[in-house]
């Protein structure tokens, strides 16, 4: 226990803590305090989404290399996961979406662009991996295929079209599942050493003891903020006058993605950039061919009704867009600062845009 709360004093982003019990707390004596909850809740989240990424990344280590590797990919996106859940089961199946797509395009954009802006300031020119790079690109782009083809025929309206795109949803998760499966098998096992990274430095591991009871204590807190953050995100998105799209992409997709962040932005000031494009392109085909499939799948046993892959065209063009310029800036191998700018500016256009004209959809 020692090493945790040295974790905690040393790493002021996890001081946020005290904030879960406030807002468990908040919830039962203010239950009608929305827009408070929704703030509460997010800001406890952020250190709990740090504290699961640390206790994952201290069981991988443990584990061996393969196992660690699955272990990482896995639960790396455990906090979007439970939040997404959370909303599956109070049928807010448009916030469910937009989290999915708002994760997709705030990892494979608003993260690797950080990471190539923080890391440029800091050296003229970094390189990396661009064989694993082109990889996750080409898996993101297999996940928006799997979106495309019911969101299509959603958009054209024709007759049994809802029942159609869930019996197709049905096949798709399950091959999105199979190319997830296929894909660590590829990059952790049989090809391993052709997506190795020469001289990441990694930080002192927690006990496994430790890392099991951290990692089963944080992920039930986050289930139970996750609750009242679902609860309470439609009156707070009127107030602050977001819509649950919005909220979903941008807001759930920073909050659930923060732990991730810090560990690409830390590693792309030491030079890592490997480490850095591998977090924020390979959370972002996580979250594609596993994640969401998971999804579909799970709302058939706890949604109030089961959820599609028709996703509203808008959120399908931004996640294609998004994984065409990750992979356009990642097919040299090389950045400077510049081109996360430009990764940004895309990403700030479609907040933008969501923000001021939001789509609707499911």
């Amino acid at each position: 226990m020692s090493q945790l709360f040295y974790e905690i004093r040393r790493n002021p982003l996890l001081w946020l803590l005290i904030f879960v019990p406030v807002v468990l707390a908040a919830e039962k004596l203010k239950p009608e305090a929305h827009t408070l909850l929704f703030v509460l809740s997010v800001l406890a989240i952020l250190p709990l989404a740090v504290l699961l990424s640390h206790a994952t990344e201290s069981v991988a280590a443990k584990t061996g290399d393969s196992v660690g590797g699955l272990l990482n990919a896995t639960l790396g996106n455990l906090t979007e996961l439970v939040i997404a859940i959370a909303a599956l089961q109070a049928g807010q199946y448009m916030l469910v979406k937009a989290s999915i797509a708002g994760a997709i395009v705030t990892n494979s954009l608003f993260m690797l662009g950080a990471s190539f802006l923080l890391g440029g300031f800091r050296y003229h020119i970094q390189e990396f991996n661009r064989v694993g790079a082109r990889l996750q690109a080409g898996l993101l782009f297999l996940a928006t295929v799997a979106l495309l083809i019911p969101s299509t025929v959603g958009a054209r309206g024709l007759s049994g079209a809802t029942q159609f795109s869930r019996d197709l949803s049905i096949p798709l998760s399950i091959l999105l599942l199979l190319a997830y499966g296929l894909g660590l098998l590829f990059s952790l096992k049989t090809h391993r050493e052709v997506f190795a990274s020469a001289g990441e430095e990694t930080e002192a591991t927690w006990p496994i003891g430790l890392a099991l009871s951290t990692l089963a204590g944080v992920t039930i807190l986050v289930a139970l903020v996750s609750e009242v953050f679902v609860g309470s995100v439609q009156q707070a998105a009127t107030s602050f006058a977001m819509s649950p799209a919005f909220v979903g992409f941008i807001v759930v997709a920073l909050v659930g993605g923060a732990a991730e962040m810090t560990a690409a932005f830390s590693a792309a000031r030491k030079n890592h950039l490997d480490l850095s494009v591998g977090i924020a392109l390979g959370s972002a085909a996580q979250i594609a061919l596993f994640v969401a499939p998971v999804l579909v799948l799970l709302s058939y046993f706890v949604g109030p009704a089961p959820m599609d892959l028709n996703f509203w065209p808008g959120a399908v063009t931004m996640v294609l867009l998004a994984t065409l310029t990750a992979a356009l800036v990642t097919n040299s191998g090389r950045s400077a600062w510049f081109v996360g700018v430009l990764v940004l500016i895309v990403y700030l256009m479609f907040a933008t845009a969501l923000y001021l004209l939001p789509p609707q959809g499911n």
